[in-house]
């Protein structure tokens, strides 16, 4: 004779099929999947009143404190990044095994810095528009931007950065010294494919320690650090776009990413400027790879 259950069996079958008529085959593949998991993880750990009020606090804290700081910190996103599901969510969406000679550029995460307002800047640009920053290294960064199957060129594509500043502090955290789109930028390639632009050596920080996502990190004896990366997103009409950071070979953080961004291709090496240029002191040459519409390559 089976041993009875300890927990009503039929429970969480009855909240799913709570689920009215009109519920969207979509929401109810996605909303039935998350009960069943939640209510096993309640059952595997066997879930205190006391920790579900804690994680109740924990959730309602994420929401005060996006509120409370005028929209500008978004700690949800946060959480996402430090355990690891917007990663996991971006090689889901964007994976791609090509059938040619290049594989696509690895996506990363989008992180909760960018900004649709980053203004366009003449080619050859610089992204500096405060000036260079204390202890702030000008790289002069440049590439190509190809179509994996046939290796041409991408005419017009637009590349688009962003990063913080020597301070580890982009710039609506950092007001008294960063006025709005300084270290932002938007690049239109010429017809040949290049892209060329002045940014910053990136620098390496760490997430903020007074809010929810530090409380978390704590809770798990985790470091709170981001190694030092440049942000870009590489679109074009005709093409699937890229978002993704590029991170110095040589920053101590690059092997324990707190939000476990880090894919090998974008591992780049600045390297001491070449040839007469007066602007910068480190170049970094990074060719961005992009797959056209509709192409969903090795099955």
């Amino acid at each position: 004779m089976a041993a009875p259950h300890r927990f009503d069996p039929n429970f969480t079958k009855n909240v799913v099929e709570g689920m009215g008529p009109n519920t969207t085959p979509r929401n109810r593949e996605v909303l039935g999947a998350l009960i069943r998991h939640i209510h096993d993880f309640a059952r595997e750990v066997e879930l205190t009143v006391d920790e579900w009020m804690e994680g109740v606090k924990f959730v309602n804290a994420l929401g005060e404190i996006y509120y409370t700081s005028n929209k500008t910190r978004n700690e949800t996103h946060r959480i996402c990044d430090v355990l690891g599901l917007e990663s996991l969510v971006d090689e889901i969406a964007h994976k791609i095994i090509s059938e040619g000679e290049l594989d696509p550029t690895s996506s990363s995460i989008l992180g909760p810095f960018w900004s649709p307002n980053a203004p366009f800047r003449e080619l050859g640009g610089e992204i500096f528009q405060d000036g260079i920053p204390p202890n702030g290294r000008v790289t002069k960064m440049h590439g190509v931007i190809r179509d994996i199957l046939t290796g041409k060129p991408i005419p017009n594509a637009v590349f688009d950065i962003w990063q913080a500043s020597a301070n580890g502090k982009y710039d609506f955290q950092d007001p008294e010294n960063q006025t709005p789109n300084n270290l932002r930028g938007k690049f239109r390639a010429d017809a040949e494919g290049k892209y060329w632009f002045y940014c910053l050596h990136p620098t390496a920080y760490s997430l903020p320690r007074d809010g929810p996502s530090w409380q978390l990190l704590s809770l798990m004896d985790r470091h709170p650090m981001r190694p030092a990366h440049i942000h870009i997103m590489v679109t074009h009409p005709d093409y699937q776009g890229c978002t993704t950071q590029l991170y110095p070979s040589d920053d101590p953080w690059v092997k324990s990413d707190t939000v476990f961004a880090v894919k090998d291709d974008l591992v780049v090496e600045f390297k001491p400027i070449q040839g007469d240029d007066p602007k910068a002191v480190l170049e970094l040459e990074y060719n961005v790879n992009l797959a056209p519409k509709g192409y969903k390559g090795k099955i």
